[in-house]
């Protein structure tokens, strides 16, 4: 099958290309350093000739609501028009999980906008929502830290490998479109603070870690807000397994 991956350099994007090569599809690898453009079209079309399922890995960093919501909408728009005009017949798209219960952060906002343009639109598709990955906390601590001290919310998160997401990816890819959004989560509940702990004590680092809820996430993602369903796929990675990968 030919299949294209959007957001193919990054993180997850990467991986899911390799998962479906290794199982024999040939893979169309999109990305603006390869010479697709999401957000002007540029190099689209050409790209999706022939291709059946798109994966879009696709994200932004922007921390400005319309700024994230603009960007992201923009590529989702460009890619599924041209995906219309190529008679792609299945849209697989990485979200998050909780990102309707939580107000204010501009990424999930252009997440969600994400979403609803892939729900919205003809392309059959299937929204694969995700847990945080398990570098999440290291990538949060990452953002804050001054002077050997970081601050860090202490948020309840299942936390997912980014591996198991690949291949969980791959395998809708190749299926029939769901028409829904579905969950994959990791194996365990685990503590935001509590992991940055960990994994800089993997990594052989001293950063003290301050707990607050006036940094970058706020109350409104306290409690179980960012936890899956019950009816979400359970990953086999643990945190701990991952943490023993980065010694």
């Amino acid at each position: 099958m030919r299949i294209a991956v959007a957001g193919a350099t990054g993180n997850i994007g990467a991986r899911t290309a390799s998962a479906l090569e290794r199982e024999g599809h040939e893979v169309v690898r999109v990305s603006r350093s390869l010479g697709v453009d999401l957000t002007s079209g540029e190099g689209l079309d050409d790209a999706l000739g022939g291709v059946e399922v798109v994966v879009d890995a696709t994200n932004g960093g922007s921390t400005r609501r319309d700024e994230a919501v603009d960007y992201l909408g923009t590529m989702t728009r460009t890619l599924l028009a041209a995906e219309q005009r190529a008679g792609v017949r299945h849209h697989v798209l990485l979200s998050i999980v909780g990102i309707d219960r939580v107000e204010g952060n501009a990424h999930y906002d252009g997440k969600l906008e994400q979403e609803r343009l892939v729900d919205t639109n003809p392309v059959p598709w299937t929204i694969v929502r995700a847990t945080q990955f398990h570098d999440f906390a290291e990538m949060v601590t990452g953002w804050t830290e001054r002077d050997g001290a970081a601050t860090v919310a202490p948020l309840l998160v299942q936390p997912v490998a980014p591996a198991d997401v690949a291949e969980a990816l791959a395998e809708f890819a190749v299926g029939e479109p769901q028409g829904r959004r579905v969950e994959i989560a990791g194996p365990e509940t685990q503590d935001l603070v509590d992991m940055a702990r960990r994994t800089h004590q993997a990594r052989g680092r001293t950063v003290r870690l301050v707990p607050t809820w006036s940094g970058i996430f706020g109350p409104t993602m306290a409690g179980e807000v960012l936890l899956p369903g019950p009816d979400a796929r359970i990953a086999r990675t643990t945190f701990e397994e991952w943490l023993r990968e980065q010694r």
